[in-house]
């Protein structure tokens, strides 16, 4: 089994080396995002081992590219950071597990063994509203050619909708699904969240994807307004 572990803390990827080759796997080190990146862009690795804290490109920019080129390996994350966001974040960059420093060895190998049983999946479905694309994945939104950047939370509306494109949902709708399910505040956040979005993937390109129904809710057209 080949695996590739990108970490800038040469001791670190130095010891993880040792342990996964005394299992009899082929280890490729890089030390750091850029050049690991390069390696597991033009190379088949079974897994990826990947720090997150790293000079130049870290390890979120990393996986969040190989994603996006369409690099499915199963990539395991090691990092000293343990706070339930930068999980999340790993997670929805396109993770597939997570373990903090200092770890087990007992538990790498087993965790590596377990994504390598899984395997690389296949990729996640591209959502399509007419020359609207969002890759769920690879966290990305292009309209035709042109790529467009969304905070967060633009892409977690802009999501919801076209997963119900063609049909109307209402601000309570958005709310429960985007937002966290105890968010008590105003409704009319989600307004302002659509002109945001409006913004950004309509009024530059001469469309209309969004429509709002009066007294209802917003819907987007199933050909994306354009």
């Amino acid at each position: 089994m080949r695996i590739l572990v990108v970490d800038d803390d040469p001791n670190v990827a130095e010891t993880v080396r040792r342990m996964l080759a005394a299992e009899g796997w082929v280890v490729t080190v890089e030390p750091d995002g850029a050049a690991g990146l390069e390696r597991a862009s033009h190379e088949q690795f079974e897994v990826i081992v990947l720090d997150i804290m790293m000079p130049g490109r870290n390890g979120y920019e990393v996986v969040r590219t190989l994603r996006s080129e369409g690099v499915w390996t199963p990539i395991l994350m090691l990092t000293a950071k343990d706070g339930e966001y930068d999980q999340a974040d790993a997670f929805d960059f396109g993770a597939d597990d997570y373990l903090t420093k200092p770890f087990s060895f007992v538990v790498l190998i087993a965790r590596i063994r377990a994504l390598a049983r899984r395997g690389a999946p296949e990729r996640p479905a591209i959502l399509e509203a007419g020359s609207l694309r969002l890759d769920p994945a690879g966290h990305t939104v292009r309209r035709g050619e042109v790529q467009v950047e969304l905070t967060a939370r633009e892409f977690g509306v802009l999501e919801f909708l076209m997963r119900h494109k063609g049909q109307v949902v209402s601000k309570a709708e958005v709310l429960n699904s985007v937002w966290d399910a105890n968010y008590r505040g105003d409704e009319n956040l989600v307004e302002v969240y659509i002109s945001y979005l409006r913004r950004r993937i309509d009024s530059p390109f001469g469309c209309k994807a969004i429509e709002t129904v009066r007294g209802v809710g917003y819907r987007l057209a199933a050909d994306g307004g354009g």
